[in-house]
């Protein structure tokens, strides 16, 4: 009876140690639905969960062999369910359903197999446009795997040859991560660690730079300097710099996965599979943005900002993430950094609070998240939403005036924030201006345009970034010119097909639009501001005339005349 005794209680210590030491379930994943989904040797250029700017890589990047048109095949059985043609994003991508609850997209692509190719351009042809989101009824073209669907390319927000290619949850559109589901990429390295960043965490993540420590790998473990870290506060934050690599590969990819241990016990962590696209910006919650946007590294927090919702992060139960202390005390710090094939490095050392410094009083009225924040002046209006920002922080505002009499509005520079907020900038225009009037938001070498809306002298728009704001009256016209050889008058009968360039002084093109003989025809976009058309083989010959009408954001227009002989 004692013996039995003594192994139900070693039992539940077990079960409890083990409790303590995941906070997260393994995953129940098949390892036979799929096959590698290009015809190029098997290999990855970006993994999924891999840090971008505002936002996660959301698949994998299979190698092509640095070339285009390498054939792509169906994973698995199903049926092509939608296709979506943009200049930006995924470029020309096929959605395929398949009878395991899963949707795969293979995205980047050049043209489809002829069959959908053709569908694809009667439905453009019939819509008069070019990027499309196409819904297709389930019977129309049913798939076996490694089908032959389409060839790879380079188009949309692509920046070399390769195929993208995620695995979805069909119900929920969650993205989920193609690396625990048996794709046959070999790696039995372990995560790379090169820094560890720490945070006062009485302070909020934006209004303090971190204390940043090298690493040194003693056995398998690594370590800071003398295997110590003081501190002057009783609130810890942690984040780590790391990357995982491949077997044969030197591509520094994303780790899966960091769990933080305070004295044995995991508090918090955080694990990449199971994102949306509508939660994959919260990527700016999940690093250290402030650092990251003055040009350092890419800083990965363990514990989730108080803004960040559901996303990659599970805490233990009555956790936060962040270690308390009292003066003198020391604990024992561990985290633990895993790829997706289980390959493991772990960080341990010694945490003391040597003292308690006192904080100073910051300027600037404290913008909290959850919470609907505003701010207004005689000059401006905004606020934020109760879901647009992460952290705490004390309002920066500041105005530059310029000669010509307008002022711009630098507001929140280095804050991220998650959803649209509305911006507003009182100005006075005469009549004749008010429906030309754009704001334009610029932070980080970017720019952004917007059309405003007029409520009685005060313009509005909509932004996601933050940064400086000023209002300009927009009476330009777009710029359209033929790229090569081609114009007015030309004998186009050895072209294949024409392009034109356009630009804009507020880099925005709302509308263009092609007409052929009187005829609306495709013009595709697939990079910048170059619009191309494929003549069809059975042009007529003979003359014809082109007409082109684009048109910016506030409705500036530019028509232009072409005649041509085929």
């Amino acid at each position: 009876m004692y013996l039995k005794t003594f192994c139900v209680l070693l039992l539940l210590q077990l079960l409890s140690h083990c409790s303590q030491a995941q906070l997260f379930s393994d995953k129940a994943y098949s390892k036979n639905d799929y096959q590698w989904p290009v015809g190029a040797r098997v290999g990855i250029v970006a993994n999924f969960g891999e840090l971008r700017p505002n936002h996660y890589h959301m698949g994998l990047d299979c190698r092509t062999d640095s070339r285009e048109n390498v054939p792509v095949y169906a994973a698995a059985d199903g049926y092509i369910s939608k296709v979506n043609i943009d200049a930006t994003g995924f470029g020309r991508a096929i959605y395929i359903n398949h009878p395991n609850g899963h949707t795969t997209l293979y995205a980047h692509l050049n043209d489809f197999y002829p069959e959908l190719q053709s569908y694809v351009k009667a439905q453009q042809y019939l819509l008069k446009k070019w990027a499309v989101k196409m819904e297709i009824p389930e019977n129309l073209f049913k798939v076996k795997q490694g089908q032959f669907i389409a060839y790879s390319g380079n188009t949309g927000g692509s920046q070399g040859p390769h195929l993208h290619f995620e695995v979805r949850d069909t119900k929920t559109d969650k993205v989920l991560n193609p690396l625990l589901m048996g794709f046959p990429i070999e790696d039995q390295i372990a995560p790379d660690v090169l820094r560890l960043a720490v945070y006062d965490r009485r302070k909020s993540i934006y209004e303090q730079s971190p204390a940043i420590y090298p690493l040194k790998k003693v056995g398998s473990v690594y370590t800071p300097a003398g295997g110590k870290i003081s501190v002057h506060t009783d609130a810890v934050m942690f984040a780590i710099t790391a990357f995982d690599r491949y077997t044969g590969s030197t591509n520094q990819n994303g780790i899966y996965s960091a769990t933080l241990f305070e004295d044995d016990k995991a508090i918090s962590g955080f694990e990449m599979d199971s994102i949306s696209y509508d939660e994959t910006r919260f990527l700016n919650a999940h690093i250290d943005y402030k650092t990251r946007a003055n040009g350092g590294p890419f800083l990965q927090l363990l514990s989730p900002l108080p803004g960040y919702q559901n996303g990659i992060y599970k805490t233990a139960p009555g956790e936060d993430g962040v270690i308390r202390l009292s003066t003198g005390e020391t604990k024992n710090v561990t985290i633990k950094v895993e790829d997706a094939n289980q390959n493991s490095s772990s960080i341990s050392f010694s945490l003391f609070c040597d003292n308690i410094s006192p904080l100073a009083d910051l300027p600037g009225k404290l913008f909290v998240p959850n919470e609907f924040n505003v701010f207004e002046n005689e000059s401006v209006f905004f606020y934020l939403p109760e879901n647009a920002i992460y952290d705490s922080f004390h309002l920066r505002y500041g105005v530059s005036n310029l000669p010509d009499g307008s002022s711009i509005y630098t507001i929140m520079n280095q804050i991220p924030i998650q959803s649209n907020f509305l911006m507003s900038i009182r100005a006075d225009f005469p009549a004749s201006d008010t429906g030309f009037v754009v704001m334009k938001e610029s932070a980080a070498g970017k720019e952004r345009y917007k059309k405003t809306k007029d409520l009685k002298g005060w313009y509005e728009a909509y932004f996601r970034d933050a940064g400086n704001f000023q209002l300009i009256v927009d009476k330009t016209p777009p710029v359209v010119s033929p790229v090569g050889a081609f114009k007015d008058g030309f004998n186009a009968a050895g072209l294949k097909r024409i392009a034109f360039s356009v630009s804009d002084n507020t880099k925005e093109i709302a509308e263009f639009t092609g007409l052929l003989d009187g005829e609306w025809i495709l013009f595709s976009n697939d990079k910048g501001r170059v619009f191309v058309h494929q003549f069809e083989e059975n042009l007529d010959h003979g003359e014809h005339q082109l007409q082109l009408i684009v048109k910016d954001l506030v409705g500036n227009t530019t028509e232009k005349t072409f005649h041509f002989t085929r």
